[in-house]
C-alpha cells in the first residue's frame, strides 16, 4: 500500500434522538461500540451540518456533503444519481424519477388510501422485476420509460419531463393517509394518473397474489418522487487529488460515486437492509486500498432503514455490527499502516419521526497514530472540538488539504 490511506465509514441515518425506552439514550449511546469509542478517545470529534438550509434532508444531499461536494452547487435531485448507477443513459433534457413499489391500503378510492409500506415488505429484486416490466408494458411510451432496479427502488425516465414538483417521499408518510401527499393534479396530472393507474396493473399480478398468499405485503402501486436532471460532478481525483472507491448497496450512493469518477465496487450479499453483508463490505474496502485506491467510502444503509421502520432493536444491532465487523475489523487489518479513518452518519433518522432530519451529525476522525485526546465515547452528545456549518468542507480537512 501507499504511505497514507483514507477510510470513510458512513452508517446511514445512525444519529438519533433520546429514546425513553432506552433510558433516554439514543441507539448509538445504547449500542456497544468499543471501536468507535476508541477512535473518539484518540481522535478529533465534532459535528457537521450536511443538509444546507433550503435543501431537502435527503440522502443525496447529505452524501454529497460527506463526499466533499457542496450540495448547494451540485444537487439536482436524487433520482438521476440512481439512474446513473443503474447504467441508464440520460440526455440533457431527461428527468429521472424514483419509482418505489409500495403497499397502499386496498379499500376505498385512490385518494382515500393509506401508505401501509413504502418498500412493499422489502420485496425481492426477482419479484419486483416482473412488476416493473408490467408497469412499463402498460404505462411506458415514447416519453416515459420504467427501469427495474433493486428491491423496491426503481426508476422512471421522462424525456423533457417536469422538475420542481415537490413530490412526497413515501417513507415520510408511513401509516398515514396519502390524500394530502399525492401529486398536485394541476401541476403534475400525469404523475398522479401514472400512480393511480398502476394499482389496476399490479393488484392482481401473479407476483402479488403469491405474496398475499404467503402473508406478505403486496407491491400494489408505484410511487413517483425525487425527480431531477443528471448532474455533472467534478471528478473526485480532480477535486482532492486522491483515487477513490465507493462501496454501497444503494444506487443513490453508487450513482454519486460514478458521477464523481470513483470506482464502484459491488459486494455479494450487500442488501441495503439490516441483514446486509457487513464483513463483505469491510473486506472489499481493504482489497480496494491494497489495489490502488487512496480512499474508500463505505456506506451502510441498515441504520437508516431501521429508523424508517421504527425498529429500535434493529438499529442498535446494525450499529454494533458496523462497529465490530466493519470498523473493528478494518482497524485490526490496517495495523502497521498509515491511515486516517472518518466515521459519520450522513443525516439523522430518528426512530420517533421515522424520517430524515437536517440536524448536524457527529463525526470522528482518527489517525493510525492516535495522538489526540478526545472524549471517552462517540455519540450525538460527545464534546465537539469542531463544529462545521458547511459539512462538505470536512472532506478537505480529513484529507489534510
Amino acid at each position: 500500500m501507499e504511505s497514507m490511506k483514507y477510510i470513510v465509514i458512513v452508517p446511514d441515518g445512525m444519529a438519533d434522538h433520546p429514546v425513553p425506552e432506552l433510558g433516554g439514550k439514543t441507539p448509538l449511546q445504547a449500542a456497544h461500540t468499543p471501536h468507535m469509542d476508541a477512535l473518539a478517545a484518540q481522535g478529533e470529534v465534532g459535528t457537521a451540518v450536511t443538509v444546507p438550509e433550503g435543501l431537502p434532508a435527503d440522502s443525496a444531499v447529505a452524501n454529497l456533503s460527506v463526499m466533499g461536494y457542496d450540495p448547494a452547487r451540485w444537487y439536482t435531485g436524487r433520482s438521476p444519481l440512481e439512474a446513473v448507477s443503474m447504467g441508464i443513459e440520460m440526455g440533457a433534457a431527461d428527468v429521472a424519477f424514483r419509482c418505489n413499489l409500495v403497499t397502499l391500503s386496498e379499500d376505498g378510492p385512490y385518494a382515500g388510501k393509506t401508505m401501509v409500506d413504502y418498500s412493499a415488505g422489502e420485496i425481492s429484486t426477482d419479484e419486483a422485476r416482473p412488476l416493473i416490466h408490467a408497469v412499463q408494458a402498460a404505462l411506458g411510451d415514447d416519453l416515459r420509460t420504467f427501469y427495474a432496479g433493486i428491491s423496491y427502488r426503481h426508476c422512471m425516465i421522462w424525456a423533457g419531463g417536469p422538475v420542481g414538483l415537490d413530490l412526497t417521499k413515501p417513507h415520510d408518510i408511513l401509516g398515514r393517509p396519502v390524500a394530502e401527499h399525492l401529486p398536485d393534479r394541476e401541476k403534475a396530472p400525469d404523475i398522479y394518473d401514472l400512480m393511480e393507474k398502476s394499482m389496476a396493473i399490479l393488484a392482481d399480478h401473479p407476483v402479488n397474489k403469491k405474496r398475499k398468499e404467503a402473508g406478505k405485503n403486496p407491491a400494489n402501486a408505484i410511487w413517483l418522487w425525487g425527480e431531477g436532471k443528471k448532474p455533472a460532478l467534478t471528478p473526485f481525483t480532480e477535486m482532492y487529488g486522491k483515487k477513490g472507491a465507493v462501496i454501497s448497496a444503494v444506487d443513490l450512493v453508487k450513482g454519486i460515486g460514478r458521477c464523481a469518477g470513483m470506482d464502484v465496487i459491488e459486494v455479494e450479499g450487500a442488501t441495503g437492509n439490516l441483514h446486509t453483508n457487513y464483513a463483505g463490505k469491510a473486506k472489499a474496502a481493504l482489497t480496494a486500498l491494497e489495489h490502488g485506491a487512496d480512499l474508500v467510502y463505505v456506506h451502510i444503509e441498515a441504520p437508516d432503514e431501521c429508523g424508517h421502520q421504527a425498529d429500535r432493536e434493529g438499529k442498535i444491532y446494525s450499529i454494533e455490527k458496523i462497529d465490530s465487523e466493519v470498523i473493528g475489523w478494518l482497524r485490526e487489518q490496517m495495523k502497521g499502516t498509515d491511515y486516517r479513518m472518518l466515521v459519520m452518519p450522513d443525516h439523522p433518522t430518528p426512530l420517533k419521526l421515522r424520517t430524515h432530519t437536517d440536524e448536524a451529525v457527529p463525526f470522528v476522525i482518527c489517525d493510525s497514530a492516535g495522538a489526540k485526546q478526545g472524549p471517552a465515547r462517540f455519540s450525538e452528545t460527545a464534546e465537539a472540538s469542531l463544529r462545521l456549518t458547511e459539512g462538505y468542507r470536512l472532506m478537505a480537512r480529513f484529507l489534510g488539504r
